[in-house]
This record gives C-alpha cells, sequence and structure tokens, in this order.
C-alpha cells in the first residue's frame, strides 16, 4: 500500500466503483445499505470500498444510534486538486505557446499567398 497520502488518495481513486460512492457522498451522507443500492456486489463488498476509501482518508464513517453513515471527507481530494492544479497550469502555458507558433504559421502562409497574387 502506498504511504504518501497523494498515492493512497489516487489508489481509492482508480476503482470505478470507488468513484461512483465518492459521486453519491458528495449529495450528502448515506449509510452503507443506501450506497450499496446501486451496484450488483454484495454488501461486504461493498463495505470493502469503503475500508479503502476511509483509510485514504476520502471517507468518514459515523454511528448515530443504529444507523451508521457514510460521509465524504474533502482534504484529500483539496490536495489532489492542488497537485492537479501545477499541471494545469504547464500544459495551459504550452498550448498557449503552441497557439503563439501557429498563429505565426498562418501570418506567414497569408504574407506568402498575398506574394504569390501580386506577382501574378
Amino acid at each position: 500500500m502506498p504511504s504518501d497520502r497523494l498515492s493512497s488518495t489516487f489508489a481509492a481513486l482508480a476503482d470505478p466503483t470507488r468513484r461512483a460512492i465518492l459521486a453519491r457522498l458528495a449529495s450528502g451522507k448515506t449509510s452503507v445499505t443506501e450506497l450499496a443500492e446501486p451496484f450488483e456486489m454484495t454488501l461486504p463488498a461493498v463495505t470493502k470500498h469503503l475500508k479503502v476509501l476511509e483509510r485514504a482518508g476520502l471517507i468518514t464513517r459515523g454511528r448515530e444510534a443504529q444507523w451508521r453513515p457514510c460521509r465524504i471527507a474533502a482534504k484529500p481530494l483539496e490536495e489532489v486538486s492542488d497537485w492537479v492544479e501545477q499541471y494545469r497550469k504547464h500544459w495551459e502555458e504550452r498550448l498557449d505557446r503552441l497557439g503563439e507558433y501557429l498563429h505565426k504559421l498562418q501570418t506567414l502562409e497569408k504574407k506568402s499567398e498575398r506574394k504569390k497574387k501580386n506577382a501574378r
């Protein structure tokens, strides 16, 4: 199991079932039974997914009388967002440079076409 928090978060997010669980929890706290409803798997299988999410810090599980609600935890997702943001800026800068280069090529092409027209 990865030792750093970001790796644990990405490992937990790698599974589509766990991402679907998080999407459901984004709407509010929910019981394990309610979380399991849309999936064609056993309750113990859903519980295993919840344990992975909990170890990664992506959810918390509580106890309110006989109800055991799960809640999404935002901090690890914020860390992922911050990490991705660094690369988004990098790629936006590269795409901006590519756009500038393509604009220069188009300008040169237009000048070349005008010269050809004037030479006729």
